[in-house]
C-alpha cells in the first residue's frame, strides 16, 4: 500500500505540469489586453507600456511561461493582477468556502441517492422503483444554472425561507449545496441501484437469507457493502467534478469561493489569479481520485495494491 501511494503521488507531478502547461497557454489565448482593462482603452501609451513592463507582460510568451514553470515549482503562483495580493494566499483565503460548499452537496447527495437507490433495487418494477429513477432522469437533466434560480424563485422570492447570496450562516449555505447536490444524487442513486440489482442475485445473498439473517442485515451487511465499489468509484469522480462545477453554482449565489473568484479573475484577464484557481482544483481533483483508490482497500479487504 505504501508503494502504491508514493508511486500515486510521484505521478502527480506530470499531472500538474501538464494542467499548469496547458492553463498557461489557454489563459494567453483568450482575447482582450489586461492592461487595457486595468487602465482603459483611453489611457495614455506610455501609461500602457510602463504598466505591461512592470506585470512582465513585455517579454515573449516562451520566457513568460518559463518563469511561470520556476516560480510554479517553487509555490509562488505570482501576484494577482488588481489587488498585487499573492495568488496563493487569495486561493487559500477562499478554499474553505469552496471546500464547504461541495462537502455539504457531496452529504445531501449521499443522503438522498443511497437510500433511493438501495429501495428501488429491492422494490425492482414497482411504482416507488419507477418514481425514483424518473426523479433521477430529471435530476441528470436539469443544469445548475437553470435549478438555482428555480430555488432561489421557490424558496427565497416565493416563500422567503431562504437568503439568497452571502456566507454569514447555515442558512445561506442551504441552497447552493442543494443546487449543487441534486446532479450527484441523480447520478448515484442510479449507479446504487445498478449495482445493487447485481449483488443482490449473488450466491452468497442467498445463503444469507437461508441462514435466517433478517432482510435489513441482508441487504445492508452483505448486499450494500459489496455494491459500494463502482458507488464510491463515482463519489469519487463526481465530488472533483464538484470543484468545477462550484463555479457555476458560486456565481449565481454569490458564493465567496474559488469557483467565483475565478470567474471574476477571468473577467479582468488576471492571468495569475485565473492559473492559480485552475491548479489548485486540478490538484485537488487528483488528490481525492487518490483517496478514492486507498479507501477501496478498507471497503473491499479483498482488493490489494501491489
Amino acid at each position: 500500500m505504501a508503494r502504491y501511494i508514493i508511486k500515486r503521488l510521484i505521478l502527480l507531478f506530470p499531472v500538474v505540469f501538464g494542467v499548469a502547461t496547458l492553463v498557461f497557454f489557454l489563459i494567453h489565448m483568450i482575447p482582450g489586453d489586461p492592461v487595457e482593462v486595468m487602465l482603459g482603452e483611453t489611457a495614455m501609451p506610455s501609461a500602457k507600456e510602463d504598466l505591461r513592463k512592470a506585470l512582465g507582460l513585455d517579454k515573449g510568451l516562451a520566457e513568460q511561461y518559463i518563469t511561470f514553470l520556476k516560480n510554479t515549482a517553487s509555490g509562488d503562483l505570482g501576484r494577482s493582477l488588481h489587488t498585487s495580493r499573492p495568488v496563493l494566499s487569495a486561493v487559500i483565503e477562499r478554499y474553505p468556502a469552496t471546500l464547504e460548499l461541495t462537502i455539504t452537496a457531496l452529504i445531501i447527495s449521499i443522503l438522498i441517492s443511497i437510500p433511493a437507490g438501495i429501495i428501488s433495487a429491492v422494490k425492482k418494477n414497482s411504482i416507488i422503483d419507477r418514481l425514483a429513477m424518473l426523479s433521477a432522469l430529471f435530476g441528470v437533466s436539469i443544469p445548475n444554472f437553470w435549478l438555482g434560480p428555480l430555488l432561489i424563485i421557490l424558496f427565497s422570492v416565493q416563500l422567503g425561507l431562504l437568503p439568497v447570496a452571502g456566507r454569514e450562516s447555515i442558512y445561506h449555505l442551504m441552497l447552493p449545496a442543494l443546487t449543487l447536490g441534486m446532479g450527484m444524487a441523480a447520478i448515484l442513486s442510479r449507479m446504487t441501484r445498478a449495482s445493487m440489482l447485481e449483488v443482490l442475485n449473488k450466491e452468497y445473498i442467498t445463503a444469507a437469507r437461508a441462514k435466517g439473517l433478517s432482510n435489513f442485515a441482508v441487504i445492508v451487511k452483505h448486499g450494500l457493502r459489496n455494491a459500494l465499489i463502482p458507488v464510491v468509484t463515482v463519489i469519487g469522480l463526481q465530488f472533483g467534478a464538484l470543484l468545477s462545477g462550484a463555479v457555476i453554482t458560486e456565481t449565481i449565489f454569490s458564493w465567496p469561493g474559488i469557483g467565483r473568484l475565478m470567474i471574476q479573475a477571468i473577467n479582468t484577464r488576471d492571468y495569475p489569479l485565473v492559473q492559480g484557481c485552475i491548479l489548485i482544483i486540478a490538484l485537488s481533483y487528483v488528490l481525492i481520485n487518490l483517496l478514492t483508490d486507498i479507501l477501496y482497500a478498507y471497503i473491499d479487504p479483498r482488493i490489494r495494491y501491489e
